[in-house]
């Protein structure tokens, strides 16, 4: 889809992928400490202080949201925040001031 412009723009079902993948709190923090720095599994479950299964779950779906990169350090993955999520993190930052 296009703007008037010829600027591309998303169209309501792929916004929608991206809004699903930060409708839970836990993935929200998620984002918020990939926002900090490379953060590995581990890291962010000592950081949550939630069981392994859940957060890998929340994970899973950021990735496939399209929000988090995902790099295979051995036997640890690093997570880092996609551009898109990027900037739904600097919407989440704005929204708490709110």
């Amino acid at each position: 889809m296009y703007h008037k412009d010829m600027e591309k723009i998303k169209t309501a079902k792929q916004m929608e992928r991206h809004l699903k993948g930060i409708s839970n709190h836990y993935r929200t923090d998620i984002l918020l400490l990939a926002d900090i720095e490379k953060i590995t599994l581990e890291g962010i479950i000592d950081s949550l202080g939630a069981n392994t299964k859940t957060i890998g779950e929340h994970t899973r779906r950021l990735y496939q949201a399209g929000l988090l990169n995902k790099k295979y350090r051995g036997k640890f993955v690093e997570h880092t925040l996609s551009p898109y999520g990027k900037i739904f993190v600097r919407f989440l930052h704005s929204f708490q001031r709110i």
